[in-house]
C-alpha cells in the first residue's frame, strides 16, 4: 500500500532542519496531515579504525538530552558536496586527524516514518594526526579506544547518539561477518 500525496506545507524552515505539513491519504484511514521533518543537507557519519584495531571517538555533552556520550565523528555536507568528502572534512575538523582510504559501509534512513534523514556511514583508515581540532565546540576528549571499551561502551549505554551506535554496530556486526570466508 503505498500512501498517496496532495500537498504540502512549510511549518518552519532553516538551514538545518525543516517542518513540513504533508497532505496524505492513508489507505484504510483517508487523508490526514502528516508532520515531516527535512534535513535539507545529507549526513554523513564515520568509524574512524588504525593498524592497532583501535577507534577514535569524541567524548561530549549534548545539550537537548543532558547526557554525556561517546560518539564518532560526523556533520553535514554542504549542498552540492560528495558524502566521502564532506566526512574527512569533518573527521579532521573534529580530531586533528585526516583520513587517508575512506570506504562507504552502508546507508539508512534513520526515522523513515516521519522524516528524510537520511545517512551514509563510512569506514576510514590510514589517517595521520595533522593538529589540533579546529572545531572545539565538539568534544572534551577525543580518544583512541580499543575494541573492547568500545564493544563496553556500546553494552553500557555511553554511545548513547543514534547515528555512532548505528555506525559502530554495523561495523562490528554486519560489515565483519560479510567479510569472513
Amino acid at each position: 500500500m503505498e500512501w498517496e500525496t496532495f500537498g504540502r506545507r512549510q511549518v518552519y524552515g532553516s538551514p538545518w532542519v525543516e517542518v513540513w505539513l504533508d497532505d496524505v491519504e492513508v489507505p484504510g484511514l483517508g487523508r490526514i496531515d502528516h508532520h515531516v521533518v527535512r534535513y535539507p543537507r545529507a549526513s554523513t557519519t564515520s568509524v574512524v579504525t588504525n593498524e592497532r584495531g583501535e577507534y577514535l571517538l569524541l567524548h561530549r555533552h549534548r545539550f537537548i538530552t543532558g547526557r554525556w556520550g561517546w560518539e564518532v565523528p560526523a556533520g553535514w555536507a554542504e549542498p552540492g558536496e560528495d558524502p566521502a568528502v564532506a566526512i574527512a572534512r569533518e573527521v579532521e575538523e573534529e580530531t586533528g586527524w585526516r583520513a587517508g582510504y575512506i570506504e562507504l559501509l552502508t546507508e539508512y534512513d534513520a526515522m523513515a516514518g516521519i522524516s528524510d534523514a537520511h545517512f551514509r556511514c563510512f569506514h576510514i583508515t590510514g589517517c595521520t594526526q595533522v593538529g589540533a581540532p579546529e572545531d572545539v565546540a565538539e568534544s572534551t576528549r577525543i580518544e583512541w579506544l580499543s575494541e573492547a571499551e568500545v564493544v563496553k561502551l556500546l553494552t553500557g549505554g555511553e554511545i548513547n547518539d543514534g547515528p555512532s551506535h548505528a555506525a559502530l554496530s554495523y561495523y562490528l556486526g554486519p560489515h565483519r561477518l560479510s567479510r569472513k570466508p
